[in-house]
Parts: C-alpha cells; structure tokens; sequence
C-alpha cells in the first residue's frame, strides 16, 4: 500500500503545455505514471504527444476530470495563476493538488486555504517537489511520479519518507535505496509558510498505512510543525521514526530557502526542535548523511 495516491491513479497536469510542465509531464510518462489529461485555459482540444502517449488538453479542470475520472492534478502553473489553478481543483472537488509552484504570494494562498475550509480537496505543497509512490519494475518503474523528484532513485518497500526540503528528500531516498531499503511513498510537503499538508498529517497517515513500517522525517528551522508531529508521535504513533532538522549551524534570524525557514520562538530553533524529538523517542540523525542509518538503529527491514 502506500498514501494518497497508488500506481493507479489517475494524473491531470496543469501547465503541461509550458516548458516545465511539459518536461516533468514526460518524465513521469516515462515512470509509468497514468497521466490522462492536461489542462492550459484556451489550448483546450490540443494534444500533447510524448512517445506512444497522446494526451489531451482541456481548458478546464472540471472538464478534464468530467472527461477522464481523474481526481489528483499536479500544478506547474507560474505563480500569479497557481491559485487560481488550486481553486479550480477545489472547486472541481478533487481529492488531490499537488501544487509545484514556487513563490505564489502568501496573500493568495492565505486565500486558498480559506476555499478550502469544509471542502475534499487535500493541498500538497506550495514550492514542494510532489510524492512519489515506486513501483515494482527497474528503476521502480511503474508506479506513480507527481511532480520534479527524480523517479529513477526510488525502490519499492516500506519506509515513508516526509520532508519540507526537495533535495533533503531525494538525499533521504537515495541513502534508504543505496542501502536495500524501498521506500512505501515519499512526501515532499513544501517550504512555504502558508501550506496544504503538514508533517503532522503525513505522519498520522504513515502511522495508518499497514505497510509503512519506518519513517524518515525532515524538517527545518523555523515554525513549529516537526514539534507538533513528534508530540503526537510519542502519545499515539506505533512507527519508528529518525528525524533531521536543517539549518543547526543558521545564525539566528536567519532566513534559509524556504519562507517558512526563520527563527521567531523558543520552539522553532534547531537545537529545540532536536530536544523535543529526543524526548519524543524519535532518532536523531545528526547529519544528512546519517538519516537512513538513524532509521536503521532503531529498525530492521524484515529479511527478503
């Protein structure tokens, strides 16, 4: 099994006739992702072509999921539209938007997240690199890519993988793969103060998934999301969990790559959010190159 989506589901991408959007549309064909429809307003009726695939675009996210079942979207939108493409996913009632977009205005998505009090709609990101779910083939080839994580360093398995930072992530993919271990889904959630989906979130579905047995979560300084998911962790969780923080060697005040990534209280520095997972019972990985092997002292892959 895996979490929010599986190799199944159904893709839209918004923006697939941009250069960026359309590069990552062919990328996650290649994968074996099933991307049905694309979405740009006025270029409905056109077809975009990759190899053997023919996928038509629509004007609207509502006719392309009216026209295909599709419920998930990956927006590659330029940030003064990508709002208006999450509201159009709300309003469609999908289950999924996985918003890539990088530096939509917080005003926007301050805006968005009131859209979507009440609603089905579940938001991964803004500014994230999407989830992936690995298949079983070469290279875990036929499973499902949404969004810009490279497919090829997946491996099907058991481990969830949660973080704010993209390359963070693909480092913790790459260390479990290198090292046997596949991966159940990998969660970028974004950097971005205002967000859909939280570490919290993730975790708690993780912890759900039978087949999710270790989880790798990465956090940064700033806020106090991490802090969060390690207090439900210890009270609730059943799931062994080795964590990261970024930014340990940041002067204070510093501002990082992510927006979210500033110091402002007592709970949201680095060394304070490394005492709370301490206390929590989540292993501390003191470096990036440490993260899969934190997981691995307290965890053992079953035998194969």
């Amino acid at each position: 099994m895996s979490i929010l989506i599986d190799e199944t589901t159904k893709i839209i991408v918004q923006g697939i006739t941009g250069s960026f959007g359309a590069r990552h549309a062919k990328l996650s064909l290649d994968y074996g992702t099933d991307l049905v429809a694309g979405v740009t307003p006025g270029k409905g009726g056109q077809v975009f072509e990759h190899g053997e695939h023919r996928i038509p675009v629509f004007n609207t996210v509502a006719e392309a999921a009216d026209a295909t079942g599709a419920m998930v979207s990956a927006i590659f939108v330029p940030p003064p539209f990508a709002a208006d493409a999450v509201l159009e996913c709300i309003d469609a009632g999908l289950d999924l938007a996985v918003a890539i977009t990088e530096g939509i205005p917080i005003r926007d998505m301050v805006q968005v997240k009131r859209a979507m009090l009440g609603g089905k709609t579940r938001l991964i990101g803004p500014n994230c690199p999407g989830i992936v779910v690995p298949g079983p083939g070469r290279d875990s080839h036929g499973g499902c890519r949404i969004g810009i994580a490279p497919g090829y360093i997946h491996k099907k398995g058991n481990v969830g993988v949660v973080s704010r930072s993209g390359t963070l992530t693909y480092e913790a993919v790459y260390q479990l793969t290198t090292k046997g271990i596949g991966q159940s889904t990998s969660v970028g959630i974004g950097g971005d103060p205002v967000h859909g989906t939280s570490h919290l979130d993730v975790i708690r579905m993780f912890d759900a998934d039978p087949d999710t047995h270790g989880i790798i979560m990465i956090g940064e300084i700033g806020g106090t999301a991490e802090v969060e998911a390690a207090r439900w962790i210890v009270e609730h969780g059943s799931t062994p969990v080795a964590g990261f923080i970024a930014g340990a060697t940041a002067p204070p005040g510093r501002r990082m790559g992510h927006a979210g990534a500033i110091v402002g209280g007592t709970e949201d520095t680095a060394a304070a959010k490394i005492a709370v997972f301490e206390e929590c019972g989540v292993e501390v990985a003191e470096t990036p190159s440490d993260m899969a092997d934190a997981l691995l002292r307290i965890w053992s892959p079953p035998e194969s």
